[in-house]
């Protein structure tokens, strides 16, 4: 990246001030490991703010699936559905426990899991005498999934469904959170998210025995002895009281955070559906997404260039932008993996983009970004009417 004039990142964090007052408490008080009172006061907060009534803050996301996978019982030969179109730490903690993958394609609508299409995977899988253990579900780029749909599916095949939430904190469809629509649920709190702990995740239930569990499992299965005594494999999970209160300062600026990327989504649309051959995801009727990142699709036939070619326009002039994730059949490492659908995952993947969508950007700079694909644009029309 040049360095001219500032670099702009895809989604760099922001902070209050007031991180840094509960991380000199956790000093003061020798308190940093993980037996902290922010912890609980944090897992307390998520439960009231998300209406969840149990919440085990966890280090991070990508524990938070591994744990509620266990949870449900996935072992050796097991199937997992999972949608294709994710983040490859949706679907590494199925081979964690040494299950198998299955992947579904999206739908149009929200880009996330096809009901219709999970159906047929689960009839497909029956007809071969192979029940799935579990389905997971993910909420991209902070856009709620079909889960009315997905969960008549779920429930009429008896299989739990885990709820990706790891990009939609604060989104909803109706009144109801999301991280709260599957049997159990996962946030993200990593530097990148709308708000963040540094490292951190959490898992939300309903069910008490499971949040019990987790608690066991997520510190080392240690039983409540006077001395180190174990039956059963555990995992370091739990988050630190650090990290917890960084959380609890966070937490009180979501719906900021979330305006303001809500803002920024609105702007960059306004601006760029200006060009023919660009346009953004909209929210279906009563859906409200937090717009993690602004991502927008080009049609190169019409604009004249592809996402490919615009975001290395935007790196020469120190702007970082991103694809869209690469469906997961298409990964070398599940290149094996059954997988159900059409090309919805594999043309968003082609086409789609994200740009720069930190809660601390000005309008200065998403102008820069947004004067940039103009530019883009114009030089290929002069190229275009040079070479006729």
């Amino acid at each position: 990246m040049t360095k001219e004039k500032g670099n702009i990142y895809l989604s760099s964090p922001q902070f209050t001030g007031e991180e840094i007052e509960f991380v000199q408490r956790a000093l003061d008080q020798e308190n940093i490991a993980t037996n902290g009172v922010f912890i609980r006061q944090f897992e307390k907060a998520i439960q009231e703010r998300f209406d969840s009534p149990h919440t085990v803050a966890l280090n991070s996301g990508t524990s938070s699936i591994h744990l509620s996978l266990h949870l449900l019982g996935v072992g050796a030969g097991d199937e997992v559905i999972c949608q294709t179109f994710t983040y490859i730490a949706s679907t590494n903690p199925i081979l964690y426990l040494g299950a198998k993958p299955v992947f579904v394609d999206s739908e149009e609508s929200t880009w996330n899991m096809c009901p219709e299409k999970l159906e047929q995977t689960i009839k497909d899988r029956l007809a071969k005498g192979i029940k799935p253990k579990a389905i997971v579900v993910v909420n991209l780029f902070g856009m709620p999934a079909n889960w009315p749909e997905l969960i008549k599916v779920a429930q009429l095949y008896d299989i739990p469904l885990v709820e990706d939430a790891a990009e939609s904190v604060g989104s909803k469809i109706g009144d109801k959170f999301t991280g709260t629509f599957g049997d159990l649920g996962i946030y993200s709190f990593n530097g990148n998210k709308i708000i963040t702990t540094g490292g951190g995740g959490a898992l939300l239930t309903n069910n008490r025995f499971w949040d019990k569990k987790s608690r066991y499992l997520s510190t080392q299965a240690k039983l409540d002895f006077p001395y180190f005594e174990h039956i059963e494999m555990g995992f370091n999970y739990k988050m630190n009281n650090i990290s917890a209160g960084i959380g609890l300062a966070q937490l009180g600026v979501l719906e900021d955070r979330i305006q303001k990327r809500r803002d920024i989504f609105a702007y960059y649309k306004k601006n760029l559906e200006l060009l023919p051959g660009i346009s953004f995801l909209k929210e279906p009727e009563g859906y409200f997404s937090n717009r993690w990142l602004t991502t927008m699709i080009i049609e190169p036939d019409t604009t004249g260039f592809k996402a490919s070619e615009l975001r290395e326009f935007l790196l020469k002039d120190g702007v970082e932008s991103r694809f869209l994730w690469k469906p997961m059949h298409l990964q070398p490492m599940y290149k094996n993996a059954p997988y159900s659908g059409g090309n919805i995952a594999e043309d968003l993947f082609l086409n789609g983009i994200c740009l720069p969508s930190g809660s601390a950007l000005t309008e200065q700079e998403l102008d820069r970004i947004i004067n940039a694909v103009f530019i883009l644009h114009k030089e290929v029309v002069l190229k275009s009417e040079k070479t006729v």
